[in-house]
C-alpha cells in the first residue's frame, strides 16, 4: 500500500464523490416518501395493504444502502481515513499538479542547466582539468541516480524525474570527454552511451513514467548544441542519435508513448534538415547524408509497424500523417541528395523505385503473415502506388508526367468506387491534385515561351501537344465526374465523413475550369504570339538608343476575343445545364458567371473596343501598322456574344428547376447592359462623326428617353421593380444635367437638352396620371 499512496489518493477521492452522491439519493428518497405520506393522509380511503407494501419497501431500500455503506466503509476504513488526514480540505487538482509533478520537472530541468553553464564556464576559464570535469560530472550523476533509487519506495514520481535527469548528465559528460577532450576513445564512448540508453529504457519501463523516456532520451538531442562547440563531426553526431533512436525503438516493442516519438522524430530530422541545408557539402557528405538519412527513416518506419503489428491496432489520422511526413522527408531529402551528384542525378528513377520496393516488402509480409488487418496492408500497399506514381516524372517530362498522373487518378477513383474499396478513392484524391497542379505547370511553361528569334518555339494554335494533353487531362476528369455523378456507385467515405456533396463540387469545379482555361491559354497564346512578331526595330543615328514599335490593337484584340470567349462558354454551360443536369447548384453558379462575364465585357471590352474605334480614326504610327475595318466591324461580333448570354440568362428565368426566381434580376442585367451599350454606341458613331458633345448631350437625352421607354414598359406589365429603376435612372440623369452638363454645354445646347427632358418628365408624369389606376390596383394586390 506505501508504494501505491498516489493510487490510494485518487481512490479516496472517488470514494468520497460516491458517498457524496449516496447521501444525496437518500435524501431525496426521504423527501419523495414524505410527499408522498402527505398526499395520502388526504385521501379518505386509504388500503392497508398498500401502506404496508410502501413501508416494506422503504425498510428494505434503507437497509440495502445502509449495508453497501458499511461494506465500503469496512473495506477501505483505514485508506480513507488515512487519505483524508493526508489530503487538506481545499486543496485544488491545480495545487496538486504544481506541487508534486510540475515543480520537480522544472527543478531537475534547471539543475540539469545549471550543471551545464557550470561545465561551460569552467571549460572555457580554464578553473579544472579536463579529467576532473569529467569526473565531478559523473559523480554528480551517480549521486543523482543514488538519491533518486534512495527515494523510489516513498516518492516514485520524485525519484522517477531525478533518475531522468542522471541520465542525461551521463550522455553529455560522454560527450564531452570524447569530443572536446578525447579523454575516452571513440568506441568506448559509444560502448558508454548504449549502455546509458539500455539503462534508460529498463528504467522507463520500470517506472512506467514517459518522463524518464523524455528527458532522459529526447532531452539528449539538445546536449550537443547547448554546449556549444564544435559539432563538424557529423558522423559523431548523426551516431549518438541513431543511438537514442534505437532506445526509442527499444521501447516502442513495449509500450506506444505516442508523445515521446512525436519529439524524437521532430528532434531528429530537424537537426538533420538543419545541418544538410547550411552545413552538407556534396564532395565531403554524400555518402554520411544517404546513410544516416537511410538510418532515421528505417528507425522510424521500424518503429511504426512493429507497434502496429504487435497490438494490431488500427492506424488512425495522425498514425498517417506520421508515416507520411517519415516516407517523404525520406524521399525528399535523399532526392536532392542525389540531384546535385551527377552520378547519383542518374539514379533518381531507382532511388523512387526503391522507396516504393521498401513499402512492397512490408506490404506482402503484413498480407502473406496477416499480421494485421486490411487497412494497414492497404495503406502500404498505397504508398507503393505513391512511389511508382512519383517515379514517372523523376523519369519522364512535361506531359507525359500530367497524363500518367490523371490516367492514374481516374484508374484508382474507379477501382475504390465501383469495388467500394476506400483506401483507392482516398489515395486518387491527391493524384488528382498532382495531376492538376501539373497541368498548371504544363500551361505556364509551354505557353508564353515563344521567341521570334527562335520559330521552333512557335506553337499553332489547338493543333499542338500541349492543347492535346488539356483534353486528354479534361477526358480523365470527365471519367472521374461521371463516376461520381452515378448513384450505383456512392462514395466510400461519404457514411464515415459526411463528404460526398463538397467532393463532388470540388471535381466539378475541377473539370470546369480545366474546360475553360484549355481554351482560354489558347487564344491567349495566339494573340501574344502574334504581338511578339509585330515588333519593329527603328535604328537611328541621331539618338544614342534604337526605337522599338509593337501593334497594341493587337493586346486590344486579344482581350476582346477572351471577353468573347467567356461569354460563348458560360452559355453553351448554360445550354448544357438545361438539357442534360437541370442542376439547380450549376445554374446558381452559371448565372454568377454569366453576370460576372457581362460586368467584365460593359468595363473593359467596351473600353477596348473604344480604343480600337480610336486608333482606326487616328492611324497612330499608320507608316508602321495598318488599322482595317474590323477595328470598327469587332464590336458588333461582341455584341451578338452578349445577346447569346442574355438569352442564356433569359432561359434560366424560365427554368423549372431554378428557384427563387431570377425575374427581377434578369431585368437589371438586361436593360443595365442595353443602356450601357446603346451609350456606348451613341458615343461611338458620334465619335465618328467628330461631334465633340457626344458625352454630354446626346447621353442626357439618350438615359432621359430609355428612363421614359422604361416607365411606359413598367406601366404596361405591371412591374413596379422597372418602374423605380427607371425613376433611378432619372435622378441620375438629372444629376449629371445640372452637375456636369450646364458648365460644358453652350446654350443651343442646354436649350434642347433641357427641354428635351422637360418633355420627357411631363410624360412620364401624364402616365402616372393616365394609368394610376392600374398602378394603385397592382399594389393593392
Amino acid at each position: 500500500m506505501i508504494n501505491n499512496n498516489d493510487k490510494i489518493n485518487q481512490l479516496a477521492d472517488k470514494l468520497e464523490v460516491l458517498l457524496k452522491r449516496q447521501n444525496d439519493f437518500l435524501a431525496e428518497m426521504n423527501n419523495l416518501r414524505v410527499e408522498i405520506n402527505q398526499l395520502k393522509s388526504t385521501e379518505q380511503e386509504q388500503t392497508p395493504e398498500k401502506e404496508k407494501i410502501e413501508q416494506d419497501q422503504t425498510v428494505v431500500t434503507e437497509t440495502y444502502f445502509e449495508v453497501k455503506k458499511d461494506e465500503i466503509t469496512t473495506a477501505d476504513k483505514h485508506n480513507q481515513r488515512q487519505t483524508i488526514q493526508e489530503l487538506p480540505k481545499g486543496k485544488s487538482d491545480l495545487e496538486k499538479f504544481i506541487g508534486e509533478n510540475l515543480i520537480s520537472k522544472i527543478g531537475i530541468a534547471i539543475t540539469v542547466i545549471g550543471v551545464a553553464i557550470g561545465a561551460k564556464y569552467s571549460i572555457e576559464n580554464e578553473l579544472i582539468s579536463p579529467l576532473t570535469r569529467i569526473v565531478l560530472g559523473y559523480l554528480v550523476a551517480f549521486g543523482l541516480l543514488a538519491f533518486g533509487f534512495r527515494l523510489k519506495n516513498k516518492y516514485e514520481n520524485y525519484s522517477a524525474v531525478l533518475v531522468s535527469g542522471a541520465m542525461v548528465i551521463m550522455y553529455f559528460i560522454t560527450y564531452f570527454a570524447y569530443v572536446f577532450y578525447d579523454l575516452i576513445p571513440q568506441v568506448f564512448a559509444f560502448a558508454l552511451m548504449v549502455i546509458f540508453t539500455a539503462f534508460t529504457v529498463v528504467a522507463a519501463l520500470n517506472y512506467n513514467r514517459q518522463i524518464i523516456a523524455h528527458i532522459g532520451l529526447v532531452g539528449a538531442y539538445a546536449i550537443p548544441f547547448l554546449l556549444g562547440g564544435d559539432t563538424g563531426e557529423v558522423s559523431i553526431l548523426f551516431s549518438y542519435m541513431a543511438i537514442i533512436n534505437i532506445g526509442i525503438l527499444a521501447i516502442a516493442f513495449k509500450k506506444y508513448w505516442k508523445s515521446l516519438y512525436y519529439a524524437a522524430f521532430g528532434f531528429t530530422w530537424l537537426i538533420y534538415f538543419s545541418w544538410w541545408a547550411f552545413t552538407y557539402q556534396v564532395t565531403e557528405h554524400l555518402g554520411v547524408a544517404l546513410s544516416f538519412l537511410s538510418l532515421f527513416f528505417i528507425i522510424f518506419y521500424l518503429t511504426f509497424i512493429a507497434y502496429k503489428l504487435l497490438q494490431k491496432e488500427k492506424f488512425r489520422t495522425a498514425d498517417i500523417v506520421l508515416l507520411l511526413a517519415n516516407s517523404f522527408i525520406f524521399y525528399g531529402l535523399g532526392y536532392y541528395t542525389l540531384i546535385d551528384n551527377k552520378i547519383g542525378e542518374q539514379l533518381l528513377g531507382l532511388f523512387t523505385l526503391g522507396n516504393a520496393v521498401v513499402h512492397f516488402t512490408v506490404g506482402a509480409i503484413i498480407y502473406r503473415q496477416k499480421l494485421a488487418d486490411q487497412s494497414l496492408f492497404y495503406f502500404v500497399l498505397s504508398l507503393v502506388l505513391v512511389f511508382i506514381t512519383i517515379a514517372i516524372p523523376v523519369q519522364l517530362d512535361g506531359n507525359w508526367v500530367t497524363l500518367l498522373w490523371a490516367g492514374e487518378a481516374a484508374l484508382l477513383f474507379w477501382i475504390g468506387r465501383t469495388r467500394q474499396i476506400a483506401v483507392y478513392e482516398k489515395l486518387s484524391y491527391p493524384l488528382m491534385a498532382l495531376a492538376f497542379f501539373s497541368m498548371i505547370q504544363n500551361w505556364e511553361s509551354a505557353y508564353y515561351s515563344y521567341y521570334p528569334e527562335n520559330p521552333a518555339t512557335r506553337i499553332t494554335p489547338f493543333f499542338n501537344i500541349n492543347f492535346l494533353t488539356s483534353m486528354l487531362f479534361i477526358a480523365a476528369l470527365g471519367l472521374i465526374n461521371s463516376v461520381n455523378q452515378n448513384k450505383n456507385y456512392p462514395s466510400t467515405l461519404a457514411s464515415r465523413h459526411g463528404i460526398s456533396t463538397p467532393i463532388s463540387y470540388a471535381l466539378f469545379a475541377v473539370l470546369l475550369f480545366a474546360l475553360y482555361y484549355a481554351f482560354f491559354i489558347e487564344i491567349s497564346n495566339y494573340w501574344n504570339q502574334l504581338y511578339l512578331d509585330s515588333r519593329i526595330v527603328i535604328n537611328t543615328t541621331s539618338q544614342e538608343y534604337n526605337q522599338y514599335y509593337q501593334n497594341d490593337d493587337l493586346r486590344r484584340f486579344e482581350k476582346i476575343w477572351i471577353i468573347n470567349y467567356s461569354l460563348l462558354f458560360v452559355s453553351i454551360l448554360s445550354f448544357v445545364n438545361f438539357r442534360k443536369f437541370r442542376s439547380q447548384p450549376l445554374g446558381l453558379l452559371n448565372l454568377g458567371l454569366i453576370t460576372l462575364a457581362m460586368a467584365v465585357f460593359l468595363i473593359l471590352g467596351l473600353y477596348s473596343l473604344n480604343e480600337l474605334r480610336e486608333s482606326y480614326l487616328q492611324q497612330t504610327s499608320s507608316q508602321y501598322y495598318q488599322r482595317g475595318v474590323f477595328n470598327i466591324g469587332i464590336r458588333y461580333v461582341s455584341f451578338a456574344f452578349v445577346a447569346l448570354a442574355l438569352v442564356a440568362f433569359y432561359k434560366y428565368v424560365r427554368q423549372d428547376f431554378m428557384q427563387p426566381n431570377f425575374k427581377i434580376a434578369f431585368d437589371f442585367v438586361l436593360h443595365i447592359s442595353i443602356l450601357w451599350i446603346a451609350s456606348s454606341e451613341l458615343i461611338h458613331w458620334m465619335d465618328i462623326a467628330q461631334s465633340t458633345q457626344s458625352d454630354k448631350l446626346g447621353l442626357t437625352i439618350l438615359w432621359g428617353v430609355y428612363s421614359l421607354f422604361l416607365i411606359a414598359f413598367g406601366i404596361w406589365k405591371k412591374n413596379k421593380p422597372l418602374r423605380i429603376g427607371a425613376i433611378a435612372l432619372l435622378c441620375l440623369t438629372l444629376v449629371k444635367l445640372f452637375f456636369y452638363d450646364i458648365s460644358h454645354l453652350d446654350t443651343i445646347a442646354k436649350t434642347i437638352v433641357f427641354v428635351s427632358l422637360g418633355v420627357l418628365l411631363l410624360i412620364i408624369s401624364f402616365l402616372y396620371n393616365k394609368y394610376k389606376h392600374i398602378i394603385s390596383d397592382e399594389t393593392k394586390r
